[in-house]
Parts: structure tokens; sequence; C-alpha cells
């Protein structure tokens, strides 16, 4: 057996070290491109998140800050001309931060009070909120800075400017942006690492379903694929797959035995035959001696082809596709006629057959198909109930499913035998002596099974056998 082309897991202590091929192949897998491809939309979500952010966080500062400049604009402009120097003083030297402007220009343009050496060029005098660049004058000399002002003609022709610089509106949008920043690396890593994880994950039991599949490619029908008890995909495919396997081994087993018991049970009837014909041949003196030969010869030779005809009927049930041509089965009247056919055969072996069979209950299925495995049941109930029994036909209405019911007065099948009977050629000691080949109850299992309804068989002295169907729902 070839062995896995999986790449090997090379361990070291506690640790396990991959090689090149292995990494490569962490790299390639679906898992881990799904996790990179998660990764990278989280992380341009990231960025249209924070621009979002950044944007809205600058608009807020930026008009809280016009908002201010306008508020003070309009208190030193409403003050009386001998008390806005004080103000416009005031008012730079309470600025802790160092972030204010103002500036009081005369209608000439001089300077006549606050920190802004010219009144800005480029300013336009409209009463609202502007980006312009601007010269102040500190005690190490003068800085040049854009800021946001606001220009206004006062009542004695003099020019009025306030303003606020918004660097510090840009300072915290660049803390916003840092810590996004510094947020989305280790995100994105994390995402990368728990994609490797989950490709390792998934890689390890892929090599883990493969090992045992080899091993029952190999011949080992036991084992089986690794199942854990979580509710995940992979685990509940496990378990079906783990049916599978149950049902081919099951059908693999019996198949194995199936051809030894075919040989067996054949051989048998054939022998008969010919020991019979032989003897006749060397003993038989007289044509009536010869024929009475040649009945008991013919006798055996039926026997082997009921087998034949049992096994090739069983072939055609088990690999049948005639769900297609399933129809509604009224049970009431199939039943009653099983009922009329066996009724003279019971009476001959001084059997009472009685028919309970009152409603009107109706199964979808393959009514031939389902006559036969009814007339298997009562046809075994007879045949292995003892003179003066009683052999019982029921309709029973169940919760959610409708029951036939085939119960007797006769030895029964005990629990050990329960499975056992349902095997091909399997004949209880009890019954060796009475006419038959082992294959009626497995014909109706197959039957059965066809249809997806159950057979239930109860154990204890006297026969009770059920077909158990669901109930057929309308619309």
């Amino acid at each position: 057996m070839e062995a896995s082309k999986a790449p090997p897991l090379i361990l070291s202590g506690k640790s396990a070290r991959r090689n090149p091929m292995d990494q490569a192949h962490i790299i390639r897998s679906n898992t881990f491109r799904w996790a990179l491809t998660v990764a990278g939309v989280f992380a341009v979500f990231v960025i249209v998140l924070f621009g979002f952010i950044y944007w809205q966080t600058d608009q807020y500062l930026i008009a809280r800050s016009d908002k201010m400049i306008g508020s003070q604009l309009n208190f030193i402009a409403g003050l009386p001309s001998e008390r806005r120097l004080d103000a416009i003083n005031d008012h730079l030297k309470q600025d802790s931060c160092g972030v204010q402007y103002a500036g009081l220009f005369g209608a000439d343009g001089r300077k006549i009070a606050g920190n802004l050496e010219r009144f800005p060029s480029d300013l336009q005098m409209n009463d609202s909120a502007q980006s312009t660049s601007v010269e102040r004058t500190l005690p190490a000399g003068r800085e040049k800075h854009v800021i946001r002002a606001i220009a206004r003609h006062i009542s004695n022709g003099d020019a009025l400017v306030i303003g606020r610089e918004v660097d510090e509106a840009r300072e915290i949008s660049h803390v916003v942006a840092q810590a996004l920043a510094l947020g989305l690396l280790p995100a994105f890593c994390l995402c990368l690492q728990a994609g490797a994880w989950m490709s390792v994950r998934a890689q390890k039991r892929v090599e883990e379903v493969n090992q045992r599949v080899q091993r029952i490619i190999a011949g080992d029908l036991r084992e089986r694929l690794p199942h854990r008890d979580v509710d995940e995909p992979f685990s509940r495919l496990t378990v079906i797959v783990n049916g599978m396997l149950d049902e081919m081994e099951t059908m693999i087993q019996a198949l194995a035995g199936v051809g030894n018991d075919i040989a067996h049970d054949l051989r048998t009837p054939l022998t008969r035959a010919r020991l019979t014909l032989e003897r006749g041949r060397t003993n038989a003196t007289t044509l009536e001696q010869l024929q009475t030969v040649v009945d008991k010869a013919i006798a055996n030779i039926d026997q082997a082809l009921a087998i034949i005809t049992a096994l090739l009927r069983l072939a055609e049930i088990e690999n049948s596709r005639r769900s297609a041509a399933f129809g509604t089965v009224s049970l009431y009247e199939m039943l009653w006629e099983v009922f009329d056919i066996y009724e003279p055969i019971a009476e001959n072996k001084s059997t009472d057959l009685r028919a309970r069979v009152q409603r009107q209950l109706s199964v979808r299925g393959d009514r031939d198909l389902l006559f036969e495995a009814v007339a298997n049941l009562v046809d075994n109930a007879i045949k292995f109930t003892p003179e003066g029994g009683r052999v019982d036909i029921e309709l029973i209405r169940g919760d959610d499913e409708t029951i036939v019911r085939v119960s007797d007065t006769g030895p029964g099948i005990n629990d050990q035998e329960r499975e056992a009977v349902l095997r091909r050629f399997y004949r209880s000691d009890k019954i060796r002596s009475t006419p038959g080949v082992g294959l009626g109850l497995n014909l109706v299992a197959a039957i059965v099974k066809l249809h997806g309804f159950r057979l239930a068989i109860h154990p204890g002295p006297g026969g009770r056998l059920e077909i158990i169907c669901p109930v057929q729902r309308s619309g």
C-alpha cells in the first residue's frame, strides 16, 4: 500500500517544527488564504473606519474652534474702544498653551495691539472663519503658523482679527490615528496567526483521516474516522461516514459468508438428487420404481432452484430503484387478500387464522413487494405454529405510524436469535425439520428497508413480527 503523500511532521522535544515544504503547504492551504482574505478585509475596514473617525474628529474640533473664535471676536468688538486694548492683552495673557492670536490694525494697516505683526493679506473681512498664514511675535523671535481666523471692521474703522491654531485638533487626530494603527497591526498579525493555526489544525485532521482511510483501504474494516463530540460540520460528516462504514462492514461480512452458505445449501439438495439418481439407476427394476426415483430427484432439484430463485429475488429487491413507481397502497385490501389466500392452508393444518383488519389505512410503496413481505410473515407463522394453534393478522394505527402485525402461538424467536434470523440461510435448531431455505425473513427485511419502514421482532413464546410504517400525510 502506498504511503500517504502528506508532508511529515517532525517532532523535537515538546515542540513541533515544520520543514519549509510544510510551511509552504500551510500558506497555500485554503484555510490560510481565507484567513488572509479576512485579515485584509478587516484591515481595509479599519482603515476606512479610521479615515471616517479622523475626518469627523477634525471637522468637529475645527468647528468648535471656529465657534470659540467667533464668540471671542464678538465680545472684544462689542467693547468700548478704551477697553478693547486691555481685553486683547488679557485674552493673550490667559493663553497658557500659546494657541491664541489677536490683532488690532488701523485703517492704514498699522498694528495697534496684539501678537500679529501684520494683517493677513489673504484674510477676507466677511465674519467667516478662514485658514490663513500669519506671523506671531514671541520673545524668542517671530514664528509663522497656519491658523483659523476671523476679521471684522469695527465702528472706528479699525480692523480686528481673532485667530486660533488648529494644530491641537490635528494632534488629537494624529493620536487617534496612531492608536488605530497600533491596534490594526496586532489585529492583522493575530488574524494571520489564527489562519496558520486553523490551517495546521485542519491539515492534522485531514492527515489523521487520510491515515485511517489508508488502513480501511488496506482491509481493516473495523477502522473508523476520528470523531469529536462537538457540533461542527466536520464532526457531523465523520458521523455520517462512520455510519456508512458500519453498513459497508456489515454488508461485506455478509457477502463473505454468503458464498459458503449458498454452496452449503445448494450442495445438500444436489447431492441428494445425485445419490437418488445413482441408486435408482443401480437398483430400480420397474418403471414405477424409476419414476419414484425421478420424483425424489426432481424434488431436490426444485429445492435448489427455490434457493437460487430466492437469492435472485433478494438481489433484485436490494438493487431496486422502483421507488419512482411507488403509489398509495391500501393495507386494508392487501391484508384481506393475504388472509383469503392463506386461510385454506391454515385450515389444512388445523390452524386458526384470524384477521383483525377494520381500519382503511394506506401507505406509500410498491404493492407487490409489500404483499410479498406480509405473505412471507404469514406463511412462516402458519408453518411454525403447531396444529391447533392460532395466527393473527392485525392492522393498527399507532402514534404517527401504521403497524402491520403478524402473531402466532408457535415457539417464537428468542432474544439471542433476533438478529440472526435476518441473515441469509439461517435456520434455528428448533425448526431444522421444517421445510424452507432460510431466506424468508431476509427477503422481508430487504423489502422493508427499501420502503424506509422498520421490521420489529418481539422475542418470547409466541411469535410476533411487525412492519412499522410512517403515517402517510396528505399535502
